[in-house]
């Protein structure tokens, strides 16, 4: 919830114009981390044919960011605590800046993929701490404005996408489906960074569970790869897919045990005891099915 408790002690909410740039400026954080999921769906065959590559090949273009992204999401309450979530906020905002800036020099496959996975393992914690730092500098009293101001990025963006990146690639150059990225990314950084460091969270020196990280990536880029390369290679009639599916089982069972009997876990599942936060989880799931 947003109230007082999450300020740094003596600080308070933004106002005015202060409070204008800072929220457009994590709105726009988290409209392009977003925008990134779709914006490339409608531009695989050019990419794929500027390459020189097949459009089947191309589909990694897409699968390297959602796989890097799913990862580093979980990740960002403990990448929070042990850095602070604004210095984590800025570094990924500027991150997926120079991360889309090399998208759009890639001559090759190989480092556009690469370029992919950088910018999702930068997007990933933009979508959570942009809520997280909204909800701190607004006033108590305009917390739904706040709430309501992310929810929208977050769901015109993947609308935006594909009619955004169909126009580039028909009137310039596919690489402007990430360099645009690049002026938002650094400015939002910069304008960030002045306006939010004062708000910066107490750091919790925790020891890196390694295992659990490992872990955590093996089975959700498993199941990440899986559900996108399925329909192309006809589901389970894919040895392939059949043995990505048995990874990310295991995975996933080794991760909760691991993750529920670890004195400090990377991700703290223990958060599903309470009642309330369960049902609102179970009901983000639920819509986002809806609207697939």
């Amino acid at each position: 919830m947003a109230n007082q408790s999450l300020l740094p002690s003596g600080e308070q909410p933004l106002r005015g114009g202060m409070l204008f740039f800072a929220a457009m400026a994590l709105a726009l954080a988290n409209f392009v981390a977003v925008l990134d999921m779709t914006i490339a769906n409608v531009s695989v065959a050019t990419i794929a044919g500027a390459l020189g590559v097949t459009s089947t090949q191309g589909t990694w273009v897409i699968t390297s960011y959602a796989v890097a992204e799913a990862i580093t999401v979980p990740l960002t309450g403990w990448l929070a605590g042990r850095y602070g979530a604004v210095r984590v906020f800025v570094s990924s905002m500027a991150l997926f800046g120079v991360a889309s800036m090399l998208c759009g020099f890639s001559n090759s496959l190989g480092m556009l993929v690469g370029a992919r996975v950088l910018q999702g393992l930068a997007g990933g914690p933009l979508l959570p701490l942009s809520q997280t730092l909204l909800l701190r500098i607004f006033p108590k009293d305009k917390a739904p404005l706040a709430t309501a101001l992310w929810a929208m990025t977050t769901l015109v963006a993947p609308i935006l996408g594909p009619i955004v990146g169909g126009v580039i690639c028909d009137q310039a150059h596919w690489s402007w489906v990430f360099n645009i990225n690049v002026p938002i990314a650094l400015t939002c950084a910069w304008f960030a960074w002045g306006l939010l460091k004062r708000y910066e969270s107490p750091l919790e020196k925790k020891p890196i569970d390694t295992v659990g990280l490992g872990l955590l990536i093996v089975w959700v880029g498993a199941l990440q790869i899986m559900l996108d390369e399925g329909k192309n290679l006809d589901w389970f009639s894919s040895n392939f897919i059949v043995a990505l599916a048995l990874v990310a089982a295991i995975g996933f069972v080794a991760f909760l045990i691991w993750e529920l009997t670890e004195e400090h876990p990377i991700v703290d599942l223990r958060v599903f005891r309470h009642r309330g936060y369960s049902t609102g989880v179970l009901t983000l799931v639920d819509s986002s099915d809806s609207m697939c």
